[in-house]
């Protein structure tokens, strides 16, 4: 049989280039590239703050002009997070859309492969690119893919929905302004805004830190210095192989969380913490799937607060947890969502706006984005 290209594959069959790797939080988990094994990356827009995370590396590079375009995964937020932090296009697709052979676990079942860019038109055509069917990766889905990028000028009068449990406490007042702007725009543009619930969205960050480190748990768990990643040379046994590769290979984020997943399946525990937050994963989706009934779009901030400092969040870790409050309901229910720049703050650090559809309703994203982006709300 013979089986589908990986995702760079099909891009250099394109006559893609590829220039190099870029880093990223270690096993992608972090929310501002300080947890890498090899050192930060500054934001290329102000050196002395951060560039989001996990996938920061990829959203520098494309803000430096390093690139034209870039790949990176969203597991909570890790595309579009950095890529509003370095005022960058950044898409997480829907679920499947994208095969995930090749791409090292962190959480199967939330993992995404997606573009930045700094047009939309790019992450368009590398998103209809690299989608499709892949046998080796039974998640992906054999729906077919659109040819995104040529479909972006259709004037479609979206209904589009304001949730306002993304606009509460702890939102910094710059990014409120900037979103209540492009919502005055569309409205003046014919558009149809719609005040909305998502009532679960307070459960979203919980939810998310012990399913996906539930499954870190199980993934990572390969790691032991046997056949994968690195082997210690100080060890007496296999047994202290195992630990002596696993404490020394795994940096403490990545620790943390395998801790916190383990405890999580564990006996005793299971039903009460990974068992409720399964149900409550359902809950958020339900809350989605009613809403799309009543609107094409939801518009929402990417993110609470602009690129804070390096080391600002690095010893907190809930209030690192935090950056990413308004990403990871996307990735707990499967839909796309795309985060596009919409300005800067009083501390010209880029504002990014953060626009989700139903599943497998890319297109509505892009032609929303691509709207919005022509009428230069920067």
């Amino acid at each position: 049989m013979m089986f589908p290209e990986t995702y760079p594959e099909k891009l250099i069959d394109e006559d893609a280039i590829i220039i190099g790797k870029t880093n990223c939080d270690e096993f992608a988990m972090g929310s501002s590239n300080e947890n890498s094994a090899f050192g930060f990356v500054r934001n290329p827009v102000n050196t002395q703050r951060v560039p989001g995370g996990s996938s920061g590396g990829s959203a520098a590079a494309v803000a430096a002009g390093l690139c034209d375009a870039a790949l990176g995964t969203d597991t909570g937020g890790s595309i579009r997070q950095p890529a509003a932090f370095c005022g960058v296009i950044g898409l997480k697709p829907t679920y499947g859309r994208v095969s995930r052979y090749g791409l090292t676990a962190f959480a199967s079942s939330f993992d995404s492969i997606g573009p930045f860019a700094n047009n939309i038109y790019d992450a368009a055509l590398i998103l209809e690119t690299i989608s499709g069917k892949d046998e080796k990766d039974s998640t992906s889905s054999a729906l077919t893919v659109p040819h995104y990028s040529s479909k972006l000028d259709q004037d479609n009068k979206l209904r589009i929905g304001i949730p306002k449990e993304y606009f509460g406490e702890g939102l910094e007042n710059d990014i409120r302004k900037a979103i209540e702007k492009v919502i005055s725009k569309l409205k003046e543009n014919g558009f149809e805004i719609v005040d909305i619930s998502l009532p679960h969205t307070e459960y979203t960050i919980a939810a998310y830190y012990l399913l996906t480190t539930a499954e870190a748990s199980s993934n990572l768990a390969r790691y032991d210095g046997t056949r994968f990643g690195f082997r210690s040379d100080e060890f007496e046994s296999l047994s202290t192989m195992y630990k002596n590769s696993r404490s020394q290979g795994f940096g403490s984020e990545v620790k943390r969380r395998i801790m916190l997943g383990t405890y999580v399946l564990s006996a005793g525990y299971y039903d009460a913490y990974y068992r409720k937050a399964q149900k409550v994963r359902r809950l958020i989706k339900n809350d989605f799937d009613e809403t799309f009934k009543q609107v094409d779009v939801i518009l929402t901030p990417t993110t609470p607060t602009t690129a804070f400092k390096i080391g600002e969040k690095s010893n907190d870790p809930l209030q690192m947890y935090l950056s990413d409050i308004y990403t990871t309901s996307t990735n707990l229910a499967g839909i796309p969502g795309i985060s596009i720049p919409i300005g800067e703050d009083s501390n010209k650090l880029p504002i990014g706006l953060q626009i989700l559809a139903n599943q497998f309703e890319e297109e509505k994203l892009f032609q929303l984005a691509n709207f919005l982006l022509n009428e230069n709300l920067n």
